[in-house]
């Protein structure tokens, strides 16, 4: 008798273990409800040599973790990437919210130019690509 038990409890514990396997491997269809908010920088025109803080809200209006997020800023005309943060995307903010700050210079050291145009993009996704995937983006010009 104390073998079925142990025998029942075993293959009931494999079935969990599977069964959360499964989970990792298929993506969730629950709406998760991310966006990303720039806050800064605005769409105004820029110059060489300027400082822009970039300020990006992340959250999940649903409640859900906020798993991976990304910022990158590059050139509208050839996509060359001048920055790409935070350094670690996997976030794991578990409280549905999540803030990025960093300020950059857009100087020539960093690979910006006078007279070119250029995108913020702010994405968020769940804990498998795409999952859920948010964007919001924000074009500025660069003078010299």
């Amino acid at each position: 008798m104390k073998k079925i038990i142990f025998f029942s409890l075993l293959s009931l514990s494999l079935f969990f273990v599977a069964c959360d396997n499964d989970d990792e491997a298929t993506p969730m269809t629950t709406d998760l409800g991310y966006h990303a908010h720039i806050m800064s920088p605005s769409a105004d025109n820029k110059h060489v040599g300027d400082t822009i803080h970039i300020h990006v809200n992340f959250e999940s209006h649903a409640g859900e973790v906020v798993h991976n997020v990304q910022v990158r800023i590059y050139n509208k005309d050839n996509d060359t990437e001048i920055f790409n943060g935070p350094d670690e995307g996997h976030v794991h903010e578990t409280s549905g919210k999540y803030s990025f700050h960093k300020d950059f210079v857009l100087s020539e050291a960093n690979g910006v130019t006078g007279h070119s145009n250029w995108v913020l993009e702010a994405k968020v996704w769940g804990h498998h690509a795409s999952e859920g995937e948010a964007m919001e983006t924000v074009e500025f010009h660069v003078h010299p």
